[in-house]
């Protein structure tokens, strides 16, 4: 075969390969209103930056007739290219080859640009769009899932891990990304379940769909493992997209630091007024987290679940840090199991990547009730506490309002190795409210009191002196608990001059193998 002929063989190969299961499954693909694999890594990374590997892979199977089905790249596509000019690797999971399901070299496939990533430092991102395993290759399949899950499991930590979905994901398919720092999910397109609707019915008997199932709305709202959910594909990409431009590359890096036009002394008057005069009046605390912020902007993390928390991106004289603030729209800011796990596990996250943690705190104390102690609240918030008193990142806190009982101790206190801890002079930092307070320390003489008018009067009275004593910032900083009561307007410069002296910050946990984070 002369030279050229060798050359069109490779091109002819070439084409076939990006033809993945064909043009008629391409067409099923895109009447679902879905994206093909390669498709998907155009519209993720920059321009001509895709750099594929294995493209010739294809199964080693015979039995079941598999051997007269043979496709290139054998239904995943994997390389690496770049986000903002930064390297990232990626695979692509194809619909139209086996409805992307995973044999044992397409599971090699995935190991190996999982083992480069490690190698060069660079974030993984993961495209899933997949039937589950292939069943005519039995244990095979499952072995190649459990070899995933191994490569999830040391990159955690080390290397950003990112997971689309954006078709089915059920069965053993659903834990290398429930293994990764974010998950996203395509609205309408994409699911996930570990057992599907039929299954369901035949264990349990009970009717539901798969939407109600494992939808992304579901999974944004109810169970917490979508951390992002968009409209459509392209939203999705662009998602990933900007959430990279907060991380580091690996956990050796810092988070990439951007120019930025925004003042570092802008003042935002209107946060001197935004704490109502009535302490039990709600807020919205993301107006405090836009007013701060490099150019008012935000990326929230998990928006749709466990509202009375909020988690998410921002940027501070173009240095990235994670945000962490009570809700006081929803249940009152109060922390409950699902917001004490949401924010400690992203709490962990910005920490293993260098990101400061900047925490806004208005909570009025642990949800009460049989529902959530029976839910494990005490472990559940421990997690929270551990992961505050671990990070050796810097942390800035500024209580805003309400900073009562443990959850003051949990929100990132001076005591948790709070390096800059601020209060506004709205700041109420006490055991409790005062309420509650005067009924255990006022309760005899209270009791003595037959008259309903004067019990009233002497309980208003006692309630004004513990709000004049202890409702305030000035007990915890006469301790030096809080190291400044700063006039509201001016937080932004506070924060930003805080974490640029932070920024060569070194500390270090005990020599150990790892810690034991109550679970």
């Amino acid at each position: 075969m002369k030279n050229q002929e060798k050359v069109n063989e490779l091109i002819e190969k070439r084409v076939e390969a990006r033809l993945g299961g064909g043009p008629k499954r391409i067409e099923a693909q895109h009447q679902k209103g879905k994206y093909t694999a390669r498709e998907r890594i155009d519209m993720l990374l920059d321009e001509g930056s895709f750099e594929e590997y294995d493209m010739f892979v294809t199964h080693r199977t015979k039995s079941f007739g598999l051997d007269k089905q043979q496709y290139l790249s054998d239904g995943v596509v994997t390389g690496h290219g770049t986000i903002d000019g930064r390297i990232v690797f990626v695979f692509s999971q194809d619909f139209t080859v086996f409805g992307g399901s995973l044999s044992e070299t397409f599971a090699l496939k995935i190991c190996k640009i999982m083992d480069q990533a490690m190698k060069v430092g660079a974030p993984v991102i993961g495209l899933n769009d997949s039937g589950g395993a292939r069943i005519q290759e039995g244990v095979r399949s499952l072995a190649g899932y459990a070899e995933i899950f191994q490569r999830n499991i040391m990159a955690s930590g080390v290397v950003p891990q990112i997971s689309a979905i954006l078709g089915p994901c059920a069965g053993g398919a659903v834990y290398s990304p429930a293994l990764t720092d974010f998950i996203l999910m395509s609205d309408k397109s994409s699911y996930m379940f570990v057992t599907g609707p039929k299954v369901v019915k035949t264990v349990t008997g009970e009717n539901i769909s798969t939407e109600d199932l494992g939808g992304a709305n579901v999974h944004a709202t109810k169970s917490g493992v979508a951390h992002f959910m968009s409209t459509n594909e392209e939203e999705a990409m662009l998602i990933i997209r900007k959430l990279l431009n907060y991380l580091p590359s690996n956990n050796l890096e810092e988070p990439p630091v951007l120019k930025c036009d925004d003042p570092i002394h802008r003042l935002e008057d209107s946060l001197n007024d935004i704490i109502p005069d009535n302490s039990n009046k709600p807020y919205n605390v993301l107006d405090v987290v836009h007013a701060v912020a490099d150019n008012h902007e935000f990326l929230e993390v998990h928006a749709n679940y466990a509202k009375n928390i909020v988690v998410g991106f921002s940027r501070f004289n173009g240095r990235p840090a994670g945000i962490v603030a009570n809700q006081p729209c929803f249940l009152a800011g109060v922390l409950d199991i699902e917001a004490s796990r949401k924010a400690a596990r992203f709490v962990r996250f910005c920490d293993a990547f260098n990101i400061p943690i900047v925490t806004f705190v208005d909570v009025p104390g642990f949800l009460p009730g049989s529902g959530q102690e029976y839910g494990g609240i005490i472990l559940h918030g421990a997690k929270l506490l551990y992961a505050y008193g671990e990070a050796t990142v810097p942390k800035v806190t500024i209580t805003l309002r309400k900073s009562y009982g443990g959850a003051h101790d949990v929100m990132g206190c001076k005591q948790l190795r709070g390096d800059c801890n601020y209060a506004w002079p709205t700041a109420e930092i006490a055991v409790m409210g005062a309420k509650g307070a005067v009924e255990v320390l006022e309760g005899r003489a209270i009791e003595q009191l037959r008259d309903e008018g004067e019990r009233a009067a002497f309980i208003l009275q006692k309630e004004l002196e513990y709000t004049e004593k202890f409702a305030n910032p000035y007990q915890a900083a006469k301790y030096g608990f809080i190291d400044d009561i700063i006039e509201p307007r001016n937080t932004r410069f506070r924060i930003i001059r805080a974490l640029e002296t932070l920024a060569n910050k070194k500390d270090f946990n005990p020599p150990r193998k790892h810690g034991n984070i109550p679970l």
